[in-house]
């Protein structure tokens, strides 16, 4: 039977999403199903790895059902998750020894400020790229190796396996057989040396994580292994390949192929990122550097800022505000409240991200009046979004002194017209919105079939990619100038160090 589809899984940090591509690069069915987001402290978030495991295999069989075809007929299936977040396990019972720790948790905060007294934080930096802070995989997994239930036992037994998301699903997928990731990922660890290219063993000593628990890193486009569970295909054994963090598929996905090129994704939180070719930049003053992909065996790499808190202050002011019900209730609202009439919030749930990168600040609604309404709270939540990566983009260009061209915007909350539009009014530049917004799954996708041969090359695949929608900047530079120094007052009222 010939093999004309793709399967890509999108393991994102609230849902898990499967899609079914054709040889045309058209997504003809797909499937998509949240997990619990899991809070046991203030500033602790969890997963359960076994819930997001499950939904990968129910997910993809609607997917598959949907679109009426059978394993058989998959030339591959491909891969992008969510970045940073530890999963630690027990390669024995094929069980997690705790919950994953979620790129978002706060609860390693202090470990990584003793780090930084001690003076580690520049090490760190000059040879990941990264900042000494919570938000990467290190110090989550050293945490578990502290305090996971008989740990200490499982660790002397050799029964150990630590990994990002995309670590954990490959190695249940291939039924324990591949213990690997790729670049993306492993240079979001705090272990990873991006000049060497190696698991750095005086990183992993000074987080007390074990080098012989880490995964074989691989690019993205190799075959990483062939699924092997039973629960998935049955006997139907198809190779995995094009994996790849989420934020870097979809920089792929946006086609960002040239240095200078940027994409923001608009998920529970955001990242901006650029290219900026074959060799790593220093990194500072709040951005990071990053491994944009491994490619037939070259790497391109990215600077990046990070924001830790974007779409999920939506689903905050839906679920714990109350201040409605559905989205589209939301658009009704906003219809009739074009301005947030100087109220901010300022979502610092856990902490702020790029360029701040204060694990301390907490979050904060100011400017309110009697006259404040819940549209005008729903207002700031969105625009916050755009204050953040306006932010971002502005660190971006300081720090590379290349000035942006456009932003390309991709993720679940760039589908909002009020959003889109103020962005482009704040940055003063276009945001160009593909039609299609699974742009993470449809990197991984171009990656692991270009890599495989199931497209003859790159533009064959992305000539036939659909249009986008482009929104101009309309905002009088004075009312831009004006709305962005009430949010500077906004951000620096929560700042811990104020």
């Amino acid at each position: 039977m010939e093999k004309s589809y793709l399967l890509s899984i999108d393991q994102s940090t609230s849902a898990t999403k499967a899609l079914v591509i054709d040889r045309s690069g058209q997504i003809i069915a797909r499937s998509a199903i949240s997990h619990r987001q899991y809070y046991p402290r203030p500033g602790w978030v969890e997963h359960d790895p076994m819930e997001i495991y499950g939904n990968v295999i129910r997910s993809a069989h609607e997917a598959l059902a949907t679109a009426g075809i059978g394993p058989e007929s998959l030339a591959a299936l491909t891969m992008t998750n969510q970045r940073e977040t530890a999963v630690l396990w027990d390669q024995t019972t094929g069980l997690p020894v705790h919950a994953a720790i979620v790129w978002q948790c706060q609860r390693t905060a202090d470990q990584c400020a003793i780090y930084k007294e001690a003076g580690h934080e520049e090490t760190v930096r000059d040879k990941t790229g990264l900042m000494l802070d919570p938000y990467f995989s290190a110090a989550k997994w050293g945490w578990m190796l502290q305090h996971a239930e008989d740990i200490g036992e499982k660790l002397a037994e050799g029964r150990l396996l630590a990994g990002t998301i995309d670590s954990w699903l490959l190695w249940k997928l291939t039924g324990g057989k591949a213990h690997a990731t790729d670049y993306t990922n492993a240079s979001r660890t705090s272990l990873f040396n991006i000049h060497t290219l190696q698991w750095d063993e005086e990183l992993c000593r000074l987080f007390g994580v074990p080098v012989e628990l880490l995964p074989e890193v691989k690019s993205s486009d190799e075959i990483f292994g062939y699924t092997g569970d039973v629960a998935l295909f049955g006997d139907c054994h198809v190779p995995i390949t094009g994996v790849i963090g989420d934020s870097q598929g979809a920089l792929f996905g946006n086609q960002c192929f040239e240095a200078g090129m940027a994409k923001a994704t608009y998920g529970t939180g955001t990242s901006v990122l650029m290219n900026v070719g074959e060799k790593p930049i220093p990194s500072g003053n709040g951005l990071v550097s990053a491994i944009a992909w491994g490619r037939g065996g070259k790497l391109t790499y990215a600077v990046e800022a990070v924001i830790r808190t974007s779409g999920d202050s939506l689903t905050w002011v839906r679920d714990n505000l109350g201040l409605f019900r559905t989205f589209e209730e939301m658009e009704r609202m906003l219809e009739h409240t074009p301005d947030s009439e100087g109220v901010y919030l300022v979502p610092a749930f856990v902490g702020l991200g790029a360029p701040y990168w204060d694990s301390y600040a907490r979050a904060s609604i100011t400017g309110m009046n009697r006259g404040t309404t819940k549209a005008h709270i729903i207002r700031a939540a969105i625009e916050s979004i755009a204050y953040q990566v306006y932010d971002a983009v502005k660190l971006m260009e300081d720090e590379t002194g290349v000035a942006l061209q456009e932003l390309r915007a991709d993720g679940g909350a760039s589908d909002n017209g009020s959003l889109m539009q103020f962005q482009a009014d704040l940055l003063g530049k276009s945001v160009v919105k593909p039609e299609v917004a699974e742009l993470s799954a449809l990197g991984s996708a171009y990656l692991g079939g270009v890599g495989i041969g199931f497209w003859p090359s790159l533009e064959a695949v992305c000539s036939k990619q659909k249009g986008s929608l482009t929104y101009q900047s309309k905002m009088k530079p004075e009312v831009r100038e004006a709305y962005c120094l009430g949010w500077k007052k906004a951000v620096t009222s929560v700042l811990s160090y104020v």
